[in-house]
């Protein structure tokens, strides 16, 4: 058996490999990144809402959740995207992050994508929403986008001074994983799991991951 081919049947297993371990763990941890960023968005949210609350905007936008909660994903979007056309600085980018959720639900991931990149490019939003579309919009790219403009779109929000740093790491952690970078998936995972600062959750992760790719190196 030449030398090629032995290369070439490693890469497929490795490559296997990788799709298992990603099968077993990934969506269970996108899954619960998605919960808390979507928690933080919220909260975030809802104090730029009170800032700039008005009862036409809170009607329109309330109806808007209805739809969601009617499965009217579409709709929903055309309504979160209409109201934000119209509304304020703090509803605007609330309506937004709602709008790319719903095209997202709506399984128009690229669309949810434009919406967040939107935010994210919005020298007038709150930076703590600009960062929250940035962390969503990789989340909507994880399991489709090239790795490179992943970890790129991550590297500002695994800063040490930004607040969603640990979330950032974790799903720079899972990118890696995707793209069968074992040693700095190893790292990433390490560093996160020996963390005493990080969140228990984003820890407890971490080390499941860390030995599931066969402990650090």
């Amino acid at each position: 058996m030449s030398d090629d081919l032995i290369r070439e049947v490693d890469e497929d297993i490795r490559k296997e490999r990788y799709q298992k371990l990603w099968n077993a763990y990934g969506k269970y941890v996108v899954g619960a990144m998605v919960a808390i960023v979507a928690i933080t968005a919220g909260t975030v949210g809802w104090r730029e809402y009170q800032a700039s609350q008005r009862m036409e905007h809170g009607a329109r936008f309330t109806a808007a959740q209805q739809l969601i909660a009617d499965g009217s994903f579409l709709q929903a979007a055309d309504a979160f995207a209409a109201l934000a056309a119209d509304a304020g600085s703090g509803y605007r980018a609330l309506s937004l992050l709602q709008e790319a959720a719903a095209r997202a639900q709506d399984g128009d991931r690229a669309g949810a994508v434009v919406v967040y990149d939107r935010i994210a490019a919005d020298d007038g939003v709150d930076t703590r929403l600009r960062d929250i579309a940035r962390l969503l919009a990789v989340l909507q790219l994880v399991n489709s986008g090239e790795s490179g403009d992943l970890l790129g779109r991550l590297a500002p929000l695994t800063e040490a001074d930004n607040p969603y740093r640990y979330s950032a790491r974790e799903l720079e952690a899972l990118v890696q994983v995707k793209a069968g970078d074992t040693s700095a998936a190893k790292a990433s995972f390490a560093a996160l799991s020996d963390d005493a600062t990080a969140p228990a959750g984003i820890r407890a992760r971490a080390a499941e991951m860390l030995a599931a790719l066969g402990g650090a190196e």
